[in-house]
């Protein structure tokens, strides 16, 4: 699939959910409910899934969505190359009202992630980026490639990005781990990995789990500027696994 002759299509689509999502946060009428796993659902995470699958499905290629039907391995198995998306990432950050929720797609092939689109409606900010697509930032209407490659970062300080709503002694142990001097940034979803595409942040520690449409499309995005996100054993982060919980895993 060429992203490229998509692209201003994947843009608008994105767009278009984020505006549903918006929709419904700036109504206040979010008609909160709990998933199986406790966690919460809202109107507005059903109608940005129902946006990207219709337009996502247009392309020929299977689609995996956090609000989707469970898909069985033995069907899933099978994909090369599919959508993986997340409706709405930091649904805990959209239903407080903070801005720091993201709408999400990645494509993935063979595992691994090869195009992310993350954009945080309520900030009208998109990051865009992929193998075949110098990455970028949208903020409005102006277009700002991003440049701080993982080889242009200073590191002379260690500056740690880590979760408003997510933490735990590891992660704590970690921090007090690293030798040098450290800062610390807090940020809600995605957001935490485009720090580090920003050149904001150069390290980002998580010991409490995800999913994969949780990281796949920040994945593929750092991807295109030298970065990883690898577990703690030094393995590059997969996808399509049997089971979709992601392993602890550490970006820089």
């Amino acid at each position: 699939m060429n992203i490229n002759a998509i692209l201003d299509d994947l843009v608008l689509l994105t767009e278009q959910a984020g505006k549903a999502v918006l929709d419904v946060y700036n109504s206040n009428n979010f008609k909160i409910e709990s998933k199986e796993d406790l966690s919460p659902l809202t109107n507005a995470d059903k109608a940005s899934h129902q946006i990207l699958t219709d337009g996502l499905s247009t392309y020929g290629l299977p689609v995996l969505s956090e609000e989707g039907k469970e898909i069985p391995y033995e069907v899933r198995r099978h994909w090369d190359l599919y959508w993986c998306i997340d409706p709405i990432d930091g649904t805990k950050e959209f239903i407080s009202k903070t801005d720091e929720f993201t709408v999400n797609v990645a494509l993935i092939k063979e595992d691994f992630p090869i195009f992310g689109i993350v954009y945080a409606p309520a900030l009208d900010k998109m990051f865009i980026g992929g193998e075949s697509i110098e990455p970028f930032s949208l903020q409005g209407k102006v277009k700002k490639f991003l440049t701080y490659k993982k080889s242009q970062v200073n590191v002379s300080e260690k500056v740690l990005v880590a979760s408003k709503s997510h933490s735990n002694a590891k992660t704590q142990d970690y921090i007090n781990g690293i030798k040098g001097n450290v800062k610390l940034i807090s940020m809600g979803s995605s957001l935490k990995f485009m720090l580090i595409a920003e050149g904001l942040a150069n390290i980002y520690p998580r010991f409490v789990p995800t999913m994969e449409w949780d990281t796949a499309a920040s994945h593929g995005i750092l991807k295109a500027l030298g970065y990883h996100i690898k577990t703690p054993e030094s393995f590059e982060l997969r996808y399509n696994k049997k089971d979709l919980l992601n392993p602890s895993f550490i970006a820089e």
